[in-house]
């Protein structure tokens, strides 16, 4: 197993077993005196899941502003227009450091010999999946600073920092995708014979859960405008339309589902398997919180949504 596989299975092992300690003690109201519980719960809690959370006073000096989240996409869009830039440049090695970066994170398995970007087999798989990657984060972007109306909730300073690192993390994990084909010797100018199912398949996932991911994001924010489009209110309301009608969270499972198309896209690489993993453990975790909150709220919440997984979950 690979360093950059390890790093993602870690990351998803903490996750899974938040999310079960969670479960296990939500319902203990005694732990909630206890400061390391209150830690744990400021630790994986944002925005409106922090409301109503019993908090020692020493850590609300942790908290920044939840709308510095456009930090993580304009660090992402910043960071993945290099990484394309460098990709692009198929005759020419990487830099030095970034040569070094990748042949520690794939351990034994560098890009090439000479530094240079994977071999034919494997090019577009990783350009189409730096593409994917780079437009998601631009339209989180453009969401975060047009779309979305924030109020004055917060996350944890732990957080912005693990937000930021992620998404370097997740450009340089494109540039690890194993080679999942072998080389079929054609000229790297024909990008059509270089064309798998799994691509097509991967593309057409990705658009279709952007779309919905950008409509629910839209009827959150519409939660707080009035018919003329400005914001009258910055508290939160019950959301009807698209995929709420199934889940409360449908951007979470729409995220999940972006990142399925990620991981077909590569060719269904372990690697991508286990990002898959980490962010299925993620929202999963983010979804109950948003859920429960929503039902202590609002008493008529419609009973059947469930949290995350229309159906399921």
């Amino acid at each position: 197993m690979r360093f950059i596989d390890l790093i993602w299975l870690l990351l998803s092992v903490c996750f899974f077993v938040a999310l079960c300690v969670h479960s296990v003690t939500v319902e203990a109201g005694g732990l909630r005196l206890n400061w390391v519980y209150n830690v744990f719960q400021d630790l994986i809690r944002y925005g409106k899941t922090k409301r109503n959370l019993q908090r020692p006073a020493f850590l609300h000096h942790f908290d920044v502003p939840k709308r510095w989240f456009v930090h993580f996409y304009t660090v992402s869009v910043i960071w993945n227009s290099y990484l394309m830039v460098q990709t692009a440049l198929l005759d020419q090695p990487f830099p030095v450091w970034l040569q070094s970066t990748i042949s520690f994170l794939t351990r034994s398995t560098a890009p090439s010999p000479e530094g240079k970007p994977p071999p034919l087999g494997e090019q577009l798989s990783i350009t189409l999946g730096q593409a994917l990657l780079w437009i998601h984060s631009f339209r989180r972007l453009l969401e975060c600073v047009f779309v979305s109306v924030y109020s004055d909730g917060v996350i944890h300073l732990v957080q912005y920092g693990f937000g930021l690192s992620y998404y370097i993390l997740l450009g340089l994990t494109v540039l690890c995708t194993e080679g999942q084909r072998e080389h079929t010797g054609l000229l790297k100018e024909d990008v059509f014979a270089q064309v798998h199912w799994y691509h097509v398949v991967g593309l057409m996932l990705f658009v279709w859960a952007s779309v919905h991911q950008h409509r629910c994001h839209v009827i959150l924010a519409n939660l707080r405008k009035g018919s003329s489009g400005t914001v009258v209110s910055l508290k939160h309301g019950v959301p009807h339309g698209d995929w709420f009608q199934l889940v409360s969270c449908p951007h979470y499972f729409a995220e999940l589902l972006i990142y399925v198309a990620f991981c077909i896209t590569s060719g269904c690489t372990f690697t991508w398997w286990l990002v898959v993993l980490y962010v299925l453990f993620n929202q999963t975790l983010a979804a109950v919180l948003c859920h429960d909150f929503y039902h202590k709220k609002f008493e008529s919440y419609p009973k059947q949504r469930k949290a995350f997984i229309p159906f399921v979950l």
